[in-house]
């Protein structure tokens, strides 16, 4: 295998903006339709018993399995918030056997909870396992600071320095600060940076204006990084979707 497909997506839960519509099935036709190798999703509803008593669609079961259907045989999922009637999260939908996974709390407040999900893929003709990190970080700066000196804690503990390393998912870091300690420090490059010259627009997904979304990788080059945007998109969530196709370095 000499190329790795990537997405991250941001799906809001499976509403539209503004929580006016189901749309975790258009979500799934979408993510079947681009079939990428590794699939990062942020906002992934593990459980709402209320939304599963109000929409006679809604997926019997986690969005996680909905999506990975027959597609991606392995899954992991991190549960970040939990409430009365559910909990969401990050998930990781993968082509290949996720050999280890973990969700670590890099919650800053009591009132955001957030996780990085990290997975051990075993790519099959690759010498080294993949490592995978999901990630949403926090609204405000200084907590979203602080989540990424806990991701880069971790890339310096648990990651080769020669392994390949994916890191994808909302920053929410329209100032496009929060990530240069991860190139500065752990050279690793962002795919739209690489290709463009600076982040993708990503929010809105109607009209992206915001640079909110990342992909992040080390041991890579990067061939082909595009945008998911448009009012497409805009019917399925709040976020554009990001894509990159990658190969070994």
């Amino acid at each position: 295998m000499e190329t790795l497909h990537v997405v991250t997506f941001n799906i809001h839960k499976g509403f539209s903006p503004f929580k006016r519509r189901l749309t975790v099935h258009g979500l799934r036709d979408f993510l079947h339709g681009v079939g990428a190798d590794l699939v990062f999703l942020q906002e992934v509803q593990g459980l709402h018993a209320r939304h599963a008593r109000s929409h006679a669609d809604w997926p019997r079961q986690p969005q996680y399995e909905f999506f990975a259907d027959s597609l991606w045989s392995d899954y992991a999922y991190g549960r970040n918030a939990v409430y009365d009637e559910g909990h969401h999260g990050n998930a990781i939908l993968s082509r290949f056997p996720i050999a280890k996974w973990d969700n670590e709390d890099v919650s800053v407040s009591a009132y955001e909870r957030r996780g990085l999900l990290h997975c051990e893929v075993e790519v099959p003709g690759w010498s080294s396992r993949l490592h995978c990190i999901n990630v949403h970080l926090g609204l405000f700066a200084a907590w979203r600071h602080a989540q990424v000196r806990r991701l880069r804690a971790r890339i310096e503990a648990l990651v080769p320095a020669d392994a390949p390393l994916v890191i994808a998912g909302d920053f929410n870091d329209w100032t496009r600060r929060a990530g240069e300690p991860l190139v500065r420090e752990l050279g690793l490059s962002e795919v739209f940076e690489h290709v463009g010259g600076r982040p993708a627009r990503s929010y809105p997904s109607r009209l992206p204006l915001l640079h909110l979304d990342r992909i992040y990788v080390r041991g890579f080059r990067v061939k082909i990084a595009h945008v998911h945007s448009g009012p497409r998109f805009a019917r399925l969530s709040d976020h554009a979707a990001l894509s990159a196709l990658l190969s070994l370095a």
